[in-house]
């Protein structure tokens, strides 16, 4: 990995509580794929692109065209993050727009305006979304609910995915509502209806599911229709930490991205802009920075270490709406981490750039401080900063 930097003297974290140690152990939640003969070491659903001007055909054509799904779809392959894709234009997409058209020299509105569509049709061979198999390995994973109390939390080996749906929904950058928009009744939308209907699944109540695995709507081996993402490729000896690789899988997020010169966070746009050395905007990520009891730090700072899959320390006299009484807690590592799966460390004590377990949110409410991602945004910038990156916060 080009921009590994050590973290292990990273300072214990202010504003959002964080202990920079990675974890002693890898995690469990899948195994690292074996090499494919095209030399990728994605997991087995990634994505498999046409070539320039080349059409998909679709062995379960979908019933719904989708162009606003198929235009986030490209956005978030180019890096321009248009956060959960639901095939909605939202706050995320239309920053995602913004940045689009400022890295395409095109008059910048956050709108899908005609030049906008005409720049975006050289993708218009990549379809909205795609039809994957279920690995069968997550059969043998894991799934149970989070407790709320940080004190049964810190007993858990791993704050890991609650159910296979919701890693399900990590994996293709969306949600698990969208998810069954797409599969209505289980089954990718557009498939031929069973020959003898299957049966209900009942909904579980509380006593149902007390001490049950969390209910998922999807299956291990079974076949469904996801958003179309890509960028997924993992290049053979570019990562050398075998968890880190099994998170960027478990995202569909891949080694090959591009070295971030320097990074500007946006209070007032809440966005994070990712450029190259030449300038050139590489990369925007809807993101939320601060709040009115901590405010975004303004100014620049240098990147001191990364850290994957952190664990997390947990202080309540650090945070505004904790109590004070409640006892500090080490909270493993894990997706459902309250800072994901990586910690950016900055020069400015306590300060950094992390993940997040509820990525709908992103944009949308405050944080003690720091500049909060989707786990997948904040994944793929780790692998574009180095420690010669520039951090700017400004208003």
């Amino acid at each position: 990995m080009r921009h590994l930097i050590a973290a292990a003297s990273l300072l214990a974290l202010s504003a959002c509580g964080f202990n920079g140690t990675d974890p002693d152990e890898p995690g469990s939640e899948t195994a690292a794929s074996a090499e494919r003969a095209d030399g990728n070491l994605a997991d087995a659903m990634a994505s498999h692109d046409p070539g320039q001007g080349d059409f998909v055909v679709p062995e379960i054509r979908d019933t719904d065209a989708r162009p606003m799904m198929q235009v986030q779809v490209v956005l978030d392959r180019q890096g321009f993050g248009p956060g959960v894709i639901d095939g909605r234009i939202g706050l995320s997409t239309e920053n995602a727009l913004r940045g689009f058209q400022e890295a395409n020299t095109l008059e910048v509105t956050g709108e899908l305006d005609d030049d906008t569509r005409r720049a975006l049709a050289r993708w218009d061979n990549i379809p909205a979304t795609r039809i994957v198999r279920i690995p069968e390995s997550w059969g043998a994973l894991t799934f149970a609910e989070m407790p709320e109390d940080p004190a049964d939390q810190a007993e858990l080996d791993r704050l890991g995915y609650e159910t296979l749906d919701e890693k399900l929904a990590e994996r293709f950058h969306t949600t698990v509502e969208v998810l069954r928009t797409l599969n209505p009744g289980g089954r990718p939308a557009g498939a031929a209806p069973p020959d003898t209907p299957a049966s209900p699944t009942p909904t579980p109540t509380a006593s149902d599911t007390a001490d049950a695995e969390p209910r998922s709507t999807f299956a291990a081996g079974q076949l469904i229709r996801v958003p179309n993402i890509g960028a997924d490729r993992i290049q053979p000896g570019a990562i050398d930490n075998p968890d880190w690789q099994r998170t960027l899988q478990s995202l569909g997020v891949g080694s090959e991205q591009p070295e971030a010169a320097r990074v500007v966070v946006s209070k007032s746009k809440g966005t994070l802009r990712a450029y190259n050395a030449d300038d050139k905007l590489v990369a925007l990520f809807t993101v939320t920075s601060g709040s009115q009891h901590d405010p975004l730090p303004l100014g620049e700072w240098d990147v001191n270490g990364i850290s994957f899959n952190p664990k997390f320390a947990y202080d309540p006299a650090l945070f505004w709406d904790v109590p004070d009484h409640e006892e500090k807690q080490q909270l493993p590592p894990g997706p459902n981490s309250p800072v994901g799966v990586v910690w950016i460390d900055l020069s400015k004590d306590h300060y950094g750039i992390h993940g997040t377990p509820e990525p709908q949110a992103i944009g949308r409410t405050q944080s003690h401080g720091c500049v909060r991602l989707t786990n997948w945004d904040a994944a793929r910038l780790a692998e574009m900063v180095t420690g010669r990156t520039n951090v700017l916060f400004e208003a």
